[in-house]
């Protein structure tokens, strides 16, 4: 037996041993939890644990700072071992998707072992301080001041739509050290902790109805002078490499726009995503779902879904064998954000006056989410990067087209 088919059997073995019911795919007999429940949750938050004591949430990650370790040879038969029972081990996390990447590339060996544990064990809860409002798409123009005193820097300024910062910990944070050189030449990247006087978070309600964009504004905020990764007035090419890791999150969180685990008939489980959630409002007749004109929207969907999933796949290959990401992010996260934003504009006319609830009786609870769901998914083309910046970074960095 080969080297990778031991790993495969012993990857085999843990997994059938520690994944619960809930999170994986029934077996004949089994009645999982339902998604979402206290059962499920307590089912999820004991494997998240599991896997992280492994290192598989990040199973790339060298195993000296808490990742698993794995080469791309393992990291392959690991997805396939998961895909295989329909599980995964991965959780999406700004610590895991962005900084963890960052910090593995351009931080020294204390700024790993210092913050990389508490992002595979989320034992921290990270947010990202870039736009302002002033400095959105010209991000270069941010005006939030970094002053060295001693061994410390003193932060002042506001950043705007920042996801999570009502819930986060710490911040990674672009800041202006040097605002006598041409803006780019100016800019740094530092973590300071979010619980500290002179930090103040006010929620943005949005359309949705919800509140997970935020500003934060800084007042004499401190953070430690070891704590700017890479060098003094360098940040620039930081931010610009976390971006790329961020539009590659993003494009990988796309592939299950507008869907949920969904029952079903037997006959329509041959489709899956959009269509098999969309399946008890459009009717199932013979595997066949009924209305026409929908039939082909969702089914182009699935198509397109298929297509992406498999171009990602290639180039989530060819950014292992390279440098990780790179400006092909772009593309990938624009048409992410198209493909989330038409999933949920084909569940609303699938479902039809069961999308219109928002609160009150008359309605599932699944349906009571939908409408603020399809209202969420338009920010998906603005968030990570607008897609007219997606669109500009496509024609120049990819297409090599004149400014």
């Amino acid at each position: 037996m080969s080297a990778l088919d031991s790993f495969r059997k012993e990857t085999r073995e843990w997994l059938e041993a520690h994944c619960p019911s809930g999170l994986r795919s029934p077996r004949d007999g089994d009645k999982p939890p339902a998604w979402g429940s206290p059962e499920w949750s307590k089912q999820a938050e004991s494997w998240k644990e599991k896997v992280a004591e492994r290192g598989w949430n990040v199973p790339s990650w060298p195993a000296e700072y808490g990742g698993g370790g794995l080469d791309k040879d393992q990291e392959r038969v690991l997805r396939e071992e998961t895909q295989r029972i329909g599980t995964t081990t991965t959780t999406w996390s700004f610590g895991t998707a962005m900084l963890g990447p960052v910090l593995l590339e351009f931080g020294n060996d204390a700024q790993k072992r210092e913050h990389l544990p508490g992002v595979i064990h989320d034992r921290v809860a990270w947010c990202q301080g870039y736009s302002e409002p002033g400095a959105g798409s010209d991000l270069a123009s941010l005006q939030t001041r970094a002053v060295l005193d001693g061994d410390e820097y003193i932060i002042n300024g506001q950043k705007i739509w920042t996801t999570g910062a009502t819930r986060a910990e710490w911040i990674f944070c672009l800041v202006r050290t040097d605002p006598d050189v041409p803006k780019h030449d100016g800019i740094s990247f530092i973590l300071f902790d979010l619980k500290q006087p002179g930090v103040t978070i006010s929620p943005i309600q949005l359309i949705s109805g919800s509140s997970d964009f935020c500003q934060v504004f800084f007042d004499d905020v401190r953070a430690k002078a070891a704590n700017l990764v890479g060098k003094k007035n360098g940040g620039w090419t930081i931010a610009k490499r976390l971006l790329q890791h961020e539009r590659a999150s993003l494009s990988n969180m796309g592939m299950g726009a507008g869907a949920r685990r969904s029952g079903g008939k037997r006959k329509a489980r041959r489709y899956n995503g959009t269509a098999l959630a969309a399946a008890r409002y459009l009717g199932v007749s013979d595997g066949t779902l009924g209305d026409p004109i929908l039939r082909d929207r969702v089914a182009q969907h699935e198509l397109d879904q298929l297509c992406y999933g498999l171009t990602m796949r290639r180039s989530g290959a060819e950014a292992k064998s390279g440098k990780g990401p790179s400006a092909l992010s772009s593309m990938s996260k624009y048409y992410a954000s198209e493909m989330a934003k038409r999933g949920h504009e084909i569940m609303m006319s699938a479902m039809g006056a069961s999308a219109l609830g928002w609160e009150g009786a008359g309605f599932e609870p699944s349906e009571l989410t939908q409408t603020k769901a399809w209202l969420r998914s338009k920010g998906n083309s603005i968030e990570g990067g607008t897609s007219e910046v997606q669109l500009n970074v496509i024609a120049k960095r990819v297409l090599g087209l004149p400014d």
